[in-house]
C-alpha cells in the first residue's frame, strides 16, 4: 500500500460489467432517499388532512341523507358565504325586526332551503354539521352527551393568540374542572360589591353624554355611536371587576387585548390554511408577549401581597376570588398561565356580549317611546331619585 493513497468503493457486477460507487455517492444516493420519504410523507399527509379526509366526511354524511353545498379544495364554502354576505349587507334595512337571520346568516336561510332542517357546510377543512330540530339539539347538549361536544380544533386555533385555552374554549372534564374554580365568582354574594363599580362607570359616561349635548346646539343634530362608548363602559367595569386594586393595570392590559385581537383576527378566517399569516406572526407574537408578561406581574402581585403579609386573602374580584380557590387544595389548581387566558377569556367574552346588547337594547327604546317612558317611570318611582343598588334591581321589572 505504500504512500499510494486508499480508495474504498463499492463494486456492483451486473451483466459482465461493472460500476464503482464511491462512499461520497453512496451518501448522496442515501440523502435523496430520505428527502424523498420525507416529502412523500408530507405530500400525503397533506393529501390526507386538505383531500381524502374531507372527502371520506362528506360520503359518510351523504349515506346517512345529510347533504350540503359542494365545498371548494381548501377554501370550503367560506367563499360563498362571503359573497352571499356581501350581497346582503349592501341591501338596506327598510324596516327594523327581530327576524334578521337573513341578514346575518344569509348561507344558513339558503342552504337550509335548498337541503333541509339538517345540512353540512364546510369552513375551510372543517365541516360544519347545522340543525334545527329542538329535540335533537336538547338531545346533544343533555348531560348524557354534552361533554362529548366542544370547540373544534380550529376554532381553538383561530383565538390562541388572544384568548388561550380559557373556559370559552376548552372542552370535555377539562371544561368542567375550569367552570367549577370560576362558579364562586358569579355567586349571589359575590356579585353584591360589583353593582357600586357598574353605577359609577355608568354614572360618568352619562355624565359625558350631557356635556356632548350641551356643547351643541342644544342637542339637536348631534350624533353619538353607541356602541363604541358602550365598548369602552363594558371594558371599564370588567377591568373593575375582575381587577380590582389593579384597576389601571387591568385597562391596560384589556387595551393591548384589544389590539392583539384585531391584528389576529385580520387572517384568523384562514388560519388553518398551510403556511398562512406568517407576515403577521411575528407582530402578533410581540403584543402577546407585552399582554402575558403584564398580566403575570399582576398576577404574582396579588400572590406576593398574601404570602408577605401585606393582605390577608387576595380580594373580591374575579381575579382575587380564583386565586382563593386555587389554594383550597384541590388536585385541579390552576397554572399561572391558566389564570392569565381565564382573565383574557372574562373580557371578550364579557365585552362583546355586553356592549351589543346595549346598543340593541338603546335603539328599541328610541324606537318605542312608549317603552322608554314606562321604563323611566318605574326607575324614578323604584330608586326615588338615587343610583340604583344591589337591592332595588329586583324591583325593576320592565
Amino acid at each position: 500500500m505504500g504512500g499510494d493513497s486508499v480508495q474504498v468503493a463499492a463494486v456492483m457486477i451486473k451483466n459482465d460489467a461493472t460500476v464503482e460507487i464511491t462512499i461520497p455517492f453512496m451518501l448522496l444516493l442515501l440523502v435523496m432517499i430520505i428527502l424523498l420519504a420525507l416529502l412523500s410523507r408530507v405530500l400525503c399527509s397533506f393529501m390526507y388532512t386538505y383531500w381524502w379526509k374531507p372527502r371520506s366526511i362528506r360520503n359518510v354524511m351523504a349515506k346517512q341523507g345529510i347533504r350540503g353545498p359542494t365545498p371548494r379544495f381548501l377554501t370550503g364554502n367560506l367563499a360563498d358565504m362571503a359573497k352571499l354576505r356581501e350581497i346582503k349587507a349592501a341591501e338596506d334595512m327598510n324596516t327594523i325586526s327581530h327576524d334578521i337571520v337573513d341578514r346575518l346568516m344569509p348561507h344558513y336561510v339558503q342552504w337550509s332551503t335548498l337541503y333541509g332542517r339538517r345540512f353540512i357546510f364546510w369552513w375551510g377543512i372543517e365541516p360544519r354539521l347545522t340543525i334545527s330540530e329542538p329535540e335533537l339539539i336538547k338531545e346533544l347538549l343533555s348531560v348524557k352527551h354534552g361533554l362529548s361536544y366542544g370547540k373544534s380544533e380550529l376554532q381553538q386555533k383561530g383565538v390562541k393568540d388572544f384568548i388561550g385555552k380559557g373556559l370559552l374554549m376548552a372542552n370535555g372534564q377539562d371544561w368542567v374542572n375550569q367552570r367549577r374554580i370560576i362558579a364562586p365568582a358569579f355567586h349571589h354574594e359575590n356579585l353584591k360589591g360589583h353593582v357600586i363599580h357598574m353605577v359609577e362607570s355608568t354614572s360618568c359616561l352619562i355624565n359625558k353624554w350631557k356635556r356632548i349635548l350641551e356643547g351643541g346646539n342644544g342637542g339637536a343634530g348631534i350624533e353619538i355611536e353607541v356602541m363604541e362608548h358602550f365598548m369602552r363602559l363594558a371594558a371599564d367595569i370588567i377591568a373593575k371587576t375582575e381587577f380590582g386594586s389593579s384597576y389601571e393595570d387591568g385597562k391596560r392590559v384589556f387595551e393591548k387585548l384589544g389590539l392583539l385581537q384585531k391584528l389576529s383576527s385580520r387572517g384568523g378566517r384562514y388560519s388553518w390554511f398551510p403556511g398562512s399569516g406568517w407576515r403577521k406572526k411575528r407582530e402578533v407574537g410581540k403584543l402577546k408577549k407585552e399582554v402575558e408578561e403584564s398580566l403575570e406581574r399582576v398576577v404574582e402581585a396579588r400572590r406576593e401581597s398574601v404570602s408577605m403579609g401585606r393582605c390577608n386573602s387576595y380580594g373580591h374580584d374575579l381575579l382575587g376570588l380564583m386565586l382563593a380557590e386555587c389554594e383550597k387544595g384541590s388536585s385541579t389548581k390552576f397554572t399561572t398561565q391558566e389564570l392569565m387566558d381565564e382573565c383574557k377569556t372574562f373580557f371578550f367574552a364579557g365585552q362583546d356580549t355586553t356592549s351589543t346588547l346595549l346598543t340593541w337594547t338603546t335603539m328599541l327604546l328610541a324606537l318605542h317611546p312608549e317603552w322608554q317612558r314606562r321604563a323611566r317611570e318605574e326607575v324614578l318611582t323604584v330608586c326615588n331619585g338615587r343610583p340604583p343598588n344591589f337591592n332595588t334591581l329586583p324591583h325593576l321589572k320592565i
